[in-house]
Order: structure tokens, then sequence, then C-alpha cells
């Protein structure tokens, strides 16, 4: 089975998205899942998605929606909302099995 594929998206696929990209893994190897992470820019995001992808977390604001769902990555920044977040994105890890 192919890994699940997370991608993680910012304005400019630096700053932010490393850090929440660093959270994503550490959550999901805690919890025993295991992920493929693609960083990249939110102007990216069409252009890779796949059958493979189950979740895109964004610290930007994102307008479109891509089939897939998605949460927002900033109380990976910000510690508002943290726990509330990570419990989001392990709802959607597992349902995704």
């Amino acid at each position: 089975m192919a890994k699940k594929k997370v991608i993680v998206a910012c304005g400019g696929a630096v700053a932010t998205s490393t850090i929440t990209a660093n959270k994503v893994v550490e959550l999901a190897k805690e919890n025993g899942i295991d992920i493929e992470i693609c960083q990249i820019r939110i102007s990216e995001i069409a252009s890779n998605l796949d059958s493979n992808t189950v979740l895109i977390v964004s610290t930007s604001r994102v307008k479109r929606d891509y089939g897939v769902p998605l949460i927002s990555g900033m109380p990976f920044i910000s510690g508002v909302k943290l726990e509330e977040t990570k419990a989001a994105i392990l709802k959607v890890l597992k349902g995704a099995q």
C-alpha cells in the first residue's frame, strides 16, 4: 500500500511550512502512521495532488476546494488551538486507511 501523502503548503514554501511539516511528521510517527510529506507553495497544490493525497495542511488561506480535507497549520506556529488541530489531523490520517 502506498504511503498517505500530506501536502503542507504556505505562501513561500519555506519557513512556516517547514515547521508545520516537521510537526505533522512527528505527530504521525507518534501515532504509528506512515506518511509522505509534500512541502510546496499554495499555487502548486493542484499540480501535486494525486490518489495518495489524504490531507492538505496550509499555513496560508486557501480559497479552492481540492476535494481533500484541508486543515490550517497555523496552530503549529501560534500554539493557539494546537490540540484541536492535532486531533483533526489524526482523525483524517486514521480515517484514510
